[in-house]
């Protein structure tokens, strides 16, 4: 897929409408897998009651898409004719969310399904709706109908529908024939549909890692030349997509697809400066900490942004931490405000909320704590609430290739050892030279003015 995409270099722009008239392509039952038994109680339930009211509604979109490919959605959400208010109304447990475009959660304890009602296609004079100058769309509150919002969706194998009535499948964009052909395509004009929305890039990158399909090749071609529109995307809207790139357990994957598009950089522009210096220790550093993040997802076990940023962020850390102590700053003081410049030019691209902004500078600072081990330190360091996180990415730095002197093998066997043990790893870590001259033993201290033997 990678290799692919070295193809794709920008070229004549090509503009295309959305289809007006969209053909409907309906699978009968007996031309699909899908089955009610797939499917969340809970949202055949949504589905049920929505049709006795008189609405239409569908199962739709990412579901849809994977019970065709034999995956377990992890939600299912609906479209439906009814409006916000008339859903809400429908169903005591669900809530109203959204300010640009209006949403329903219905809640079944942990389980959500999101209810969003067509969406239309936006009209240059709508008075709802309203366009930059590089063509994203800053408003787009319209309701629609079902053949236009499927034309609104990004990717053909995101537009197809399914009717609880007749369990048939609706297909306005050949998103079946995309489904078999392994590619992700996007509806419309490309060009035109990333000026809309720019973070459409992005899912572009983790749908085709996340599915295993090729880009087809009409909507990788303008990723290179738009990557800039990204610029104009709010950084907290780019954190959140940063989340389901790098924690969704296709890490690497994405981060090789986005170095190559020229998308990475606008993500972590400090870190990709650090990479184009083709330091090959850096890169590994990179590669190891996003290979380590997709097995802990695999397994099940926690992951957090913290680290992952703390990791991206590792490599320009370095260099303002050495600019500073050469301006004379001792090692924690310059360290700290190393820290305080990387995280701020980070945040100018992309958000860090300040509970993960913490944890970070903990982990950085850290890495200066664990080589101090001598006395009650180590019992210390090793109660500390980020020591795991830190020793982590101790070892992380020793996978790349730095030398620690084996510090990451001592905490391993620290971690593993009794306490008579433990005194002895302390014991043969203290370094040679000469000892702090101990209190004279002759007596007690005298008080200022005390005479001899008072």
């Amino acid at each position: 897929m990678i290799k692919k995409l070295l193809d794709y270099l920008p070229g004549n722009k090509r503009k295309k409408a959305l289809p007006s008239q969209p053909k409907l392509n309906i699978i009968p039952r007996s031309e699909h897998h899908v089955s009610r038994n797939d499917i969340s109680d809970h949202a055949l339930k949504v589905l049920y009651r929505l049709n006795k009211a008189g609405h239409e509604a569908y199962l739709v979109g990412g579901g849809v898409r994977d019970l065709l490919l034999h995956k377990h959605p992890k939600d299912f959400d609906i479209a439906t004719s009814a409006s916000p208010e008339e859903v809400h109304n429908l169903f005591r447990n669900s809530r109203l969310i959204g300010r640009r475009f209006k949403l329903v959660h219905v809640l079944f304890g942990r389980e959500i399904i999101e209810v969003a009602t067509f969406r239309g296609q936006h009209k240059e004079d709508d008075k709802h709706s309203a366009s930059s100058e590089e063509g994203m769309i800053l408003r787009d509150n319209v309701y629609g109908t079902k053949e236009e919002d499927a034309l609104r969706r990004d990717f053909t194998v995101n537009a197809l529908y399914y009717c609880v009535k007749d369990f048939s499948i609706h297909d306005y964009a050949n998103g079946l024939e995309d489904l078999n052909k392994k590619q992700l395509r996007l509806i419309g004009d490309p060009d035109t549909r990333y000026r809309e929305d720019p973070v459409r890039m992005l899912r572009a990158v983790r749908f085709a890692t996340k599915l295993d399909f090729d880009l087809e090749p009409s909507t990788a071609k303008p990723i290179t030349e738009l990557a800039d529109l990204l610029a104009h995307i709010p950084s907290a809207r780019l954190f959140e997509e940063v989340l389901k790139l790098f924690m969704s357990g296709h890490a690497l994957e994405n981060f090789l697809m986005l170095r190559e598009l020229g998308l990475f950089k606008h993500l972590f522009p400090d870190a990709d400066a650090c990479l184009n210096q083709n330091n090959e220790r850096d890169y590994r550093f990179i590669e190891i900490a996003l290979k380590n993040t997709d097995i802990r997802i695999k397994q099940d076990k926690p992951v957090t942004p913290a680290f992952l940023y703390s990791a991206f962020l590792w490599l320009p850390l370095q260099d303002e931490w050495q600019r500073s102590q050469k301006a004379g700053n001792s090692a924690f003081p310059a360290l700290h405000m190393a820290a305080n410049k990387v995280i701020d030019r980070q945040t100018r691209a992309t958000s860090i909320p300040k509970r993960f902004g913490i944890p970070m500078k903990e982990i950085w600072e850290m890495q200066l704590r664990l080589p101090k081990r001598q006395g009650k330190r180590a019992e210390q360091i090793a109660s500390h609430p980020r020591f795991r996180a830190s020793y982590d990415f101790l070892l992380l730095r020793e996978q790349s290739g730095e030398n620690l002197d084996g510090l990451g093998q001592w905490w391993t066997d620290y971690q593993k050892s009794d306490a008579h043990s433990k005194r002895k790893l302390i014991k043969d870590t203290v370094p040679n030279g000469p000892r702090k001259r101990s209190r004279s033993r002759s007596g007690p201290r005298k008080k200022p003015g005390q005479k001899p033997n008072q």
